[in-house]
């Protein structure tokens, strides 16, 4: 409880000092809590529950709320900070040199990934970044009119410059904490010199104003400056959307297309996906728990290995077992034959139940076997008396029991498969693409591989629409999982 203390304290120092006043109550609501619950002499169960809930609390009930919330926003590419740092870096990159000002020599420093200058004014070294402003550095070593040393910081060499180029011309680093003195900017690595933004803002008025007389004004519902003629400038800044980003799905008819389809197929794959690795893993297990198959305690290990190899390693070697010039499939098996198994959209949801069976069937083969080995044997045998044959035995007896067990793996292994996203990834990457749509989706993308692809591989990051599709599938699948629940409970009248 020391230790408990003393990081929970200084998580609330911390979260003052950044002024994170959500995450400065939770600690110290949470730390109270568990002092009195951990120094009490009564609230033994919540001595058990407590790191559980906390952990509930953090993983789970935190991570839903915020993608709930990010859902109703357009939080993204050019709306990912509030109001002003928008502004503030619309003013820094539309900015030009002021003329008369000093040129100053300038080093490029880094600290972790992040890029700071460090000049000499009035013999003072002053170190800023991005975020930061210019401030002293009397810990700071000075060469002439150069800082060549910052404790705490790497001092990028010309040839480290020219490999992050892109980054250190774009950097810009406030004289203060006042936009309206200007900022330091480089156009060459080694000298800087004062900018200030070519556009004006009116902060009573709320606009930007170009130097051709162009009037931005901020667009509260859009979270944009824009203009009479439709232009707008960025970036722009987060701003809550309502239902938008979910009526987008089904009324964008570039979006709502390639929705439908991938929605239709998650389906169709979450479902054939259980019922095919079942079929299998019942068939086999049936025919090895016959005592009279020798050899089964070796089949059944051997039955068992797919599910022991990582599932994503696998996805992999059968993506090149599967390639259409070099694979082991077309080359070896089939004579040289051509088959695109991952190109054609037909075949490569064809590939993807095939390998899913292979990776899925040996956890039903486990499941199913001790399933089989609970039910009483007597059972059977009063089913033979009565002159059942094989098939009714197991359509009437083996099977209504056996699902008692195992229709709630069904259903979770319904809800895995409806979120496998680690295989489509893996394997087709979910393509062949679709033509035309404004995100990068394909025919073999499931719902969470869609998600992926908006919020980080369609170009333009998404988070808000992401999220959106994040909450569909939480509804869908905890429908689903809360229907077929309740529709096992009828099984339990069979005991």
């Amino acid at each position: 409880m020391a230790l408990v203390n003393a990081f929970g304290i200084y998580g609330i120092l911390a979260s003052w000092a950044s002024k994170d006043f959500y995450i400065l109550a939770f600690l110290a609501v949470t730390l109270a809590i568990a002092d009195y619950v951990y120094f009490s002499k009564r609230a033994i169960p919540a001595k058990y529950l407590m790191p559980g809930l906390v952990f509930l609390a953090v993983y789970q009930i935190y991570v839903m709320g915020n993608t709930a919330y990010v859902a109703f926003t357009n939080y993204g590419d050019g709306h990912n900070d509030a109001k002003q740092p928008a502004i503030t870096q619309i003013l820094k990159t539309s900015d030009r040199r002021v003329e008369g000002t000093n040129t100053f020599p300038v080093s490029i420093l880094e600290k972790g990934d992040v890029l700071s200058f460090a000049i000499v004014q009035d013999g003072t070294a002053r170190v800023g970044d991005q975020e930061n402003p210019l401030k002293n550095a009397p810990d700071a070593v000075i060469d002439g009119e150069r800082v060549t040393e910052v404790p705490g910081y790497d001092l990028l060499k010309l040839a480290d410059i020219q490999s992050r180029q892109k980054d250190v011309l774009a950097l810009r680093v406030s004289l203060s904490d006042n936009p309206d003195d200007g900022w330091l900017r480089t156009d060459n690595g080694t000298l800087s010199y004062v900018a200030k933004s070519a556009l004006v803002y009116n902060e009573a008025a709320d606009t930007f104003t170009s130097p051709e007389g162009k009037v931005y004004t901020a667009d509260a519902k859009q979270g944009l400056f824009v203009a009479a003629d439709g232009t707008s400038l960025t970036p722009g800044w987060r701003v809550l959307v309502g239902v938008d980003n979910f009526t987008r799905m089904f009324t964008d008819s570039r979006l709502s297309g390639p929705f439908f389809k991938i929605l239709v197929w998650t389906f169709v794959f979450a479902i054939a996906s259980v019922l095919t690795t079942f079929a299998l893993g019942l068939g086999l297990a049936t025919i090895f728990n016959d005592a009279r198959v020798k050899g089964r305690v070796v089949y059944r290990a051997l039955f068992i290995l797919p599910y022991a190899f990582p599932g994503f390693l696998a996805a992999l070697v059968w993506k090149g077992m599967l390639n259409q010039q070099f694979g082991i499939i077309n080359q070896s098996l089939l004579g040289g034959a051509s088959i695109n198994w991952l190109g054609d959209g037909t075949l490569a949801k064809l590939s993807i139940l095939g390998v899913n069976l292979w990776l899925g069937f040996p956890y039903m083969f486990l499941v199913c076997t001790g399933a089989l080995q609970s039910i009483p044997g007597e059972l059977n045998e009063a089913a033979i008396m009565d002159g059942a044959g094989p098939f009714k035995r197991f359509r009437s007896v083996t099977l209504p029991l056996l699902l008692v067990s195992v229709a709630p793996l069904l259903i979770a292994s319904f809800a895995f498969n409806f979120n496998n996203f680690s295989l489509i990834y893996m394997l087709t990457g979910g393509g062949p693409n679709f033509p035309g749509s404004p995100v990068l989706v394909g025919e073999t993308d499931i719902l969470i591989s869609m998600v992926y692809s908006v919020a980080f591989e369609s170009g333009v990051k998404q988070y808000g629409l992401a999220s959106a599709m994040s909450i569909i599938i939480f509804v869908v699948v905890g429908f689903i999982s809360w229907l077929g629940f309740r529709q096992t409970r009828k099984l339990e009248e069979v005991m």
